[in-house]
């Protein structure tokens, strides 16, 4: 009688652990590709190109400035004195170091703005899948890039995108019914 008791407690409690694990219901999705269809992404990105066009057009006046400088310099050096030759170099000297350092702080102000610009954009995209994960009883939505397999009816994409009013491209990411026959290859003759 203690033998069957506790069979059977162990049987109530594989039964009671697997419809725990049923009502946890998994996901995935491509927060990158998310953010990449949101009209906002396409916003910031040009607002970015504008930037970069700018910040690279001051560099090239800059560097043509100095180019303009050191030939005028190598053109009137004979007419100057020891100490006014001195003061060129100095200015050249100096024009140069601050060119120098002119593609890195273009980056470094890139960076900065993108930062700027997608963070809320990455806030609005997170908060949509927790909504959504909540809403339909996700217990866990995991990345899709670090799967190495899942079931296309697990992708909450579609579904995230409904929630944010985006449309989906064709052909991406298609909302798959699940539980849905696999397709049969066709019959050889």
């Amino acid at each position: 009688m203690k033998k069957f008791f506790s069979v059977t407690l162990f049987a109530l409690g594989l039964v009671a652990a697997g419809e725990v694990n049923a009502q946890s219901k998994i996901g995935y999705i491509s927060s990158q590709e998310l953010v990449s269809v949101m009209p906002e992404t396409r916003k910031a990105d040009s607002t970015l190109q504008d930037l970069k066009n700018a910040l690279i057009q001051s560099a090239t006046d800059k560097q043509n400035a100095f180019y303009a400088a050191v030939e005028k310099y190598n053109k009137d050096s004979a007419t100057f004195t020891a100490a006014v030759k001195t003061v060129k170099r100095g200015e050249l000297t100096k024009m140069g170091q601050e060119l120098s350092g002119e593609e890195e702080r273009i980056q470094q102000q890139l960076q900065q703005r993108q930062q700027e610009l997608l963070g809320p954009i990455n806030k609005k995209a997170y908060d949509a899948v927790q909504s959504v994960a909540k809403e339909n009883g996700y217990g866990y939505v995991f990345e899709k890039e670090a799967l190495l397999v899942a079931p296309p009816g697990d992708d909450i994409l579609p579904i995230v995108a409904k929630k944010l009013n985006i449309k989906l491209p064709t052909g991406a990411n298609a909302p798959v019914t699940p539980g849905a026959a696999p397709a049969k290859p066709a019959a050889k003759q």
